[in-house]
């Protein structure tokens, strides 16, 4: 494995989240009471930017937010967290972009997203270097999502979601996609794609090649305190150990032990440990036979 983690530039959603915590969720027309409220920095994007470098990557963020209070505390929080937030668009004229949640007392939850800035912005100017390692979501739209695969030439990852149809171009393109279970059941066409990584909650993770699972590993038994940002750390986290030349097994058993990690953190950012810290707890038993 390589000592020198690879730089990874995220290009996303960037959110400010608004969650609610409640003993369980509610039904349609239905209120439950009793809640509390709390605001923290949020959005597929911001989330993966924010774990990459707490892992200990080079991080940069590609995305944009509103010219209002909000968009200056998610700018504030990812360069806290040591994200490179220059090529971070603030436009004049749209909100920054808002995620309502509730979530129960075992970690479930319901979001409803309001885009924003996140479906106002473009790549134009942005450039990405031959080596780049690119990490695109779906939360910012098709559109953007297929400008980051033409402009890329380096390493391209896609987490597609939330589920959609993926035209071939992009899924061609993509050289790992990283879904949940649901995801990979919603998008047909992945069983065909190169390379995916599939989660399965307190089951694990898998890889397939080409719709043949070539490689598994099993989840770490944790409490939850929140899965908002777990499937963040883990696209994270999977894509800095492939990318530090471990092999499928051991980056999905490093992957899902950061994502493990994540649901024990009420936060959608939370606080991780350096990556080599997940490598020792992942490492093989020298004496197992």
């Amino acid at each position: 494995m390589s000592t020198q983690l690879p730089a990874v530039t995220v290009v996303g959603s960037i959110n400010l989240d608004i969650i609610a915590t409640t003993d369980r969720l509610p039904t349609a027309g239905e209120t439950v009471g009793g809640g509390v409220l709390q605001q923290q920095p949020g959005g597929k994007g911001a989330n993966q930017a924010v774990a990459a470098a707490r892992l200990g990557g080079s991080s940069r963020m590609i995305g944009a937010v509103g010219d209002d209070a909000q968009g200056r505390l998610m700018l504030e929080a990812l360069s806290g967290a040591g994200v490179d937030t220059s090529d971070v668009a603030v436009l004049d004229g749209d909100a920054t972009g808002t995620a309502l949640i509730v979530v129960d007392r075992e970690g479930e939850n319901q979001i409803v997203v309001c885009p924003g800035a996140n479906g106002a912005f473009s790549l134009e100017g942005v450039e990405f270097g031959p080596d780049e390692v690119v990490l695109c979501q779906l939360e910012v739209g098709l559109p953007v999502a297929l400008e980051a695969a033409r402009k890329s030439s380096g390493f391209f990852v896609l987490n597609a979601a939330p589920a959609m149809n993926l035209p071939s171009e992009l899924l061609e393109r993509c050289d790992l996609v990283i879904v949940n279970e649901t995801e990979f059941e919603l998008i047909p066409a992945l069983a065909e794609a190169k390379l995916v990584a599939v989660t399965y909650g307190k089951v694990g993770s898998a890889m397939f090649e080409h719709g043949r699972k070539v490689a598994q590993a099993p989840a770490a038994s944790v409490a939850v305190a929140n899965t908002i940002g777990a499937g963040d750390a883990f696209c994270a986290a999977l894509v800095l150990a492939l990318r530090s030349d471990l092999d499928y097994t051991r980056s999905l058993a490093v992957a899902n032990a950061v994502g493990a990690d994540a649901v024990g953190d009420p936060s959608s950012q939370p606080h991780l440990a350096q990556l080599h810290h997940y490598l020792e707890r992942t490492a093989p038993d020298p004496d197992a036979r």
